[in-house]
């Protein structure tokens, strides 16, 4: 019995190991792409084998296991993405991975040059005359309780203002703030909001992951999300987060929910509205050579959950936080 018990077990074993399929490369590109292509080949194709013009629908037709081949043309994808559950999973030797190649995910919208209103004056720095006193504009956005503004494709300098103070803060030229569900802007002499490449939060968030196990996103910048740049929100188990720059989301640039564990290596994480980093109960994160920018928010906002530097466990949230030798 036990010679055929053994060869019944290698049998077993060899099927599995033979049901892995081989990895598969899904090539996206939104200038030459087209999501009528089946995304086999980085180049176009008149077969129509071609990269597809989004994400999304790499993430529509991607298999357990496959990679993501994002390529970088310097135009922005501006989608938002979920990973949810087997199909966009991996293996403990073959992870499902996205591969960003420095491409920027953007969840930003222009400001409409007409949704501006004129509503009080911001002083030129070093000025006490009249005449140095130049106009502040603001806008109410769809999404008001966490947003950023964008000017040029950056984060614009931002003002903190009291959730309690009838007025917003003091500005100064180009800078900002969100003040009662609007966004406050003040220009320069001579200048409107119209002059100026502004964009807002409008997307909810950049990645989403709900249920999925061994996943690795790469080399990816995200940014311009309502919320939050990456949130694994429930269940995600073995998720890698490798050299992606998280800045300018309206929550957090990653948020860590119930029963996920997350590795965050080589990263940047900064100019996010409410945390760098936020953990809930019950999930468990690696922070790996990676700096968080506390300019606009703490490190990392401690609302459960467990957090560990380079393998050492800290506690109760963090104001600041970066590597010794930096990301």
């Amino acid at each position: 019995m036990r010679p055929f018990s053994a060869a019944l077990a290698l049998s077993a074993l060899l099927a599995l190991v033979g049901s892995v399929a081989p990895a598969r490369d899904i090539f996206v590109n939104n200038r030459s792409g087209d999501d009528r292509f089946t995304g086999h080949q980085r180049q176009t194709s008149p077969d129509g084998t071609g990269p597809v013009r989004t994400i999304e629908k790499a993430l529509r037709l991607a298999q357990q296991g496959d990679r993501i081949q994002v390529e970088n043309t310097g135009e922005p994808y501006r989608e938002s993405l979920s990973l949810v559950g087997r199909r966009h999973s991996g293996y403990s030797q073959q992870p499902f991975v996205l591969v960003g190649n420095g491409a920027v995910l953007d969840g930003t919208a222009p400001v409409p040059p007409n949704a501006w209103e004129h509503c009080g004056t911001a002083r030129t720095p070093g000025s006490a005359s009249s005449e140095a006193w130049l106009p502040v504009f603001r806008f109410q956005p769809p999404r008001v309780q966490f947003q950023q503004l964008f000017l040029a494709g950056r984060p614009a300098s931002c003002v903190a203002a009291s959730a309690t103070a009838d007025q917003p803060p003091k500005l100064e030229p180009l800078q900002w703030c969100l003040h009662r569900g609007y966004i406050y802007f003040a220009v320069e002499r001579n200048h409107l909001p119209a002059d100026y490449p502004l964009s807002y939060a409008a997307r909810p968030a950049g990645i989403s992951l709900l249920a999925v196990q061994h996943v690795v996103i790469q080399d990816l910048v995200i940014q311009g999300f309502h919320l939050d740049g990456i949130h694994a929100l429930e269940s995600c188990r073995m998720v890698r987060v490798l050299r992606v720059t998280c800045r300018g989301n309206g929550r957090s640039g990653i948020a860590v929910g119930g029963a996920s564990l997350v590795d965050i290596e080589q990263g940047l994480v900064g100019d996010n509205g409410f945390a760098q980093l936020l953990t809930r109960p019950c999930s468990e994160t690696h922070l790996r050579n990676t700096r968080l920018v506390s300019n606009t928010a703490p490190a990392w906002v401690d609302e459960g959950g467990k957090v560990f530097r380079d393998g050492k466990e800290i506690r109760g949230g963090l104001d600041d936080f970066a590597p010794p030798n930096g990301p």
